[in-house]
């Protein structure tokens, strides 16, 4: 899968962020699954985290900012990627987390045909306590989460057998 580039055809934006997130999840899939457990469970970086922990992150902020915060479903722990040092953690096997990581895909496409990108998150779940969103900043935040941690999985693997670029 490549980077989706805009052009003249894009002139639906919901289909363009779902276009790119799905470029991301194709390229996070790529990039831890076939690591072995060592290289999926040992940090490169000085903060610490792994590829299986950043994997377990993406799979829970995507359904903390539309399940649990768009739609206000509970989600159970939406925090489950959290430890409580404030690092992460994972929450499976790897192919559960990938398996996850393509219904959380489904889900957000599900939810974001449904609806407008104006419409406003609920005021249940994640944004109980605060102002709700609309869809598109929802689709923003999460797009450059998705894009910053890809990145970071980019140099990560880099490190590990100095595999680079996209697929």
């Amino acid at each position: 899968m490549n980077l989706p580039e805009p052009g003249p055809d894009a002139v639906d934006p919901a289909a363009t962020f779902l276009d790119y997130l799905d470029y991301f999840r194709a390229e996070v899939r790529r990039k831890v699954a076939d690591l072995g457990d060592a290289e999926l469970s040992v940090s490169r970086v000085p903060s610490g985290w792994t590829p299986a922990e950043l994997l377990s992150h993406l799979v829970h902020m995507e359904r903390r900012w539309f399940v649990w915060g768009f739609l206000g479903e509970d989600v159970g722990n939406p925090w489950a990627d959290r430890d409580d040092d404030d690092g992460w953690r994972t929450t499976g096997t790897l192919d559960e987390m990938l398996d996850a990581l393509d219904a959380g895909g489904t889900r957000t496409r599900e939810i974001v045909s449904a609806h407008g990108l104006t419409d406003i998150a609920s005021a249940e779940g994640r944004f109980a306590d605060g102002e709700p969103p609309t869809l598109l900043a929802i689709l923003f935040h999460v797009m450059q989460e998705y894009a910053r941690h890809m990145g970071h999985l980019d140099i990560v693997r880099e490190l590990i057998d100095g595999s680079t670029g996209e697929g």
